[in-house]
């Protein structure tokens, strides 16, 4: 799919509206006209004063449309000498022929483009209408004329102010998707890394445990030691698939699946299992976020908590799901690292909570809470 440049698309589209501001000048024909017909005198101030008028008109609408790097202080003395150019020409001629005072139009237009705030812009495009009858009534034009000029100038400059409302809201559409899109990125980012470390984290901690064993058993068991290593081997073959699985986005990973699992690497590593389970089944989300919550849970086990004992209970009721996991090892409070601060993601996104601390009687207790009905299901 072909990248689209945002800045060769704002240029582009700054040439068609400048093109298409460009179109106004059949307005002007009147006027030159006049001039070229010898019915302005004196001639020449007329017609340097029109050609000037209608060059800084359209350098006014480039700057804006087509973000064109102009410091405000200038262009804003530009739009003031423009609109005195315009003013003075209408004053100076609208009493004769040629319809001088449409210049007002592009006063007001130029002003609606230009001036970056919507009240300003209204502001000044409600001045450049009044002075139509002003300039007008001083210069003794037909009224007729001159209401319809005055018509003419308020819808320019309101359309004109449309207009220049609905580019600022697309530029800020365009730059919030761009942002939103950048977000993503990163947020599926933090989400591959958080997923990579659940999976790998427990996996790699079983198989140091059950290389140990093999060690500790090489000589005295070759039988059970060559058992081991065949875990290692199915285990190490378990966790590439399942990161084959993370990086497709496909993965089947419960909670029945991770206590099966918790249960061989406890008792692998000598720590007696216990296992309470009571209430309903688990929901689709719950049993997702427990599956992780658990896989975590039991990594600490292993690596920090010098436990002879491990208790897993779960229960599900009419107010949500709990499960704790508990031991008897040396117990404290351990640092919010990756897999917990992971964890609280992942449950806060279920509508749950994480506690972790000391357990009553010594050891470590890990409590996950998740309402019975969850805001969203949670992304795996």
């Amino acid at each position: 799919m072909a990248v689209t440049d945002p800045d060769a698309a704002r240029r582009r589209r700054g040439i068609a509206l400048v093109a298409a501001h460009t179109l106004w000048f059949w307005l002007l024909v009147p006027p030159a006209a006049a001039i070229a017909g010898g019915r302005v005198r004196p001639a020449a101030p007329a017609a340097v004063g029109l050609v000037a008028f209608a060059l800084l008109y359209l350098a006014l609408v480039a700057v804006p449309v087509a973000s064109l790097p102009v410091p405000p202080t200038l262009r804003r003395l530009g739009l003031a000498l423009f609109a005195l150019l315009g003013a003075g020409l209408a004053g100076a001629y609208a009493g004769g022929p040629g319809g001088w005072l449409i210049l007002l139009m592009y006063v007001a237009a130029a002003g609606a483009v230009t001036v970056a705030r919507p009240a300003r812009g209204a502001a000044w495009v409600g001045v450049a209408v009044a002075a139509v009858p002003v300039i007008g009534a001083a210069r003794g034009a037909p009224v007729a004329d001159t209401a319809q000029t005055a018509l003419v100038t308020m819808l320019a400059g309101a359309m004109t102010l449309a207009f220049a409302r609905m580019a600022q809201l697309v530029d800020e559409l365009r730059r919030t998707q761009r942002e939103l899109a950048r977000s993503a990125v990163r947020q599926e980012r933090l989400r591959f890394a958080r997923d990579l470390h659940d999976l790998l984290g427990h996996t790699l901690s079983l198989v140091v445990v059950k290389a140990e064993v093999a060690r500790r058993l090489a000589r005295t068991d070759p039988d059970r030691a060559a058992t081991e290593a065949a875990d290692i081997e199915r285990i190490g073959r378990t966790a590439l698939a399942e990161v084959r699985e993370a990086v497709t986005g496909y993965r089947d990973h419960s909670f029945g699946r991770e206590l099966a699992n918790a249960r061989v690497a406890l008792a692998d590593a000598g720590i007696a299992v216990t296992v309470r389970r009571s209430g309903d089944p688990l929901g689709v989300a719950a049993d997702d976020v427990f599956g992780w919550v658990l896989r975590e849970a039991v990594t600490n086990v292993l690596r920090h908590s010098r436990a002879s004992r491990c208790e897993i209970a779960l229960h599900t009721g009419r107010g949500g799901s709990v499960l704790t996991v508990r031991d008897d090892g040396i117990g404290g409070r351990p640092g919010l690292g990756n897999g917990l601060r992971g964890l609280a993601e992942r449950l806060g996104r279920a509508r749950g909570t994480l506690d972790v601390g000391p357990a009553p009687g010594g050891g470590l207790l890990l409590t996950a809470r998740i309402d019975r009905r969850p805001a969203a299901a949670v992304p795996t």
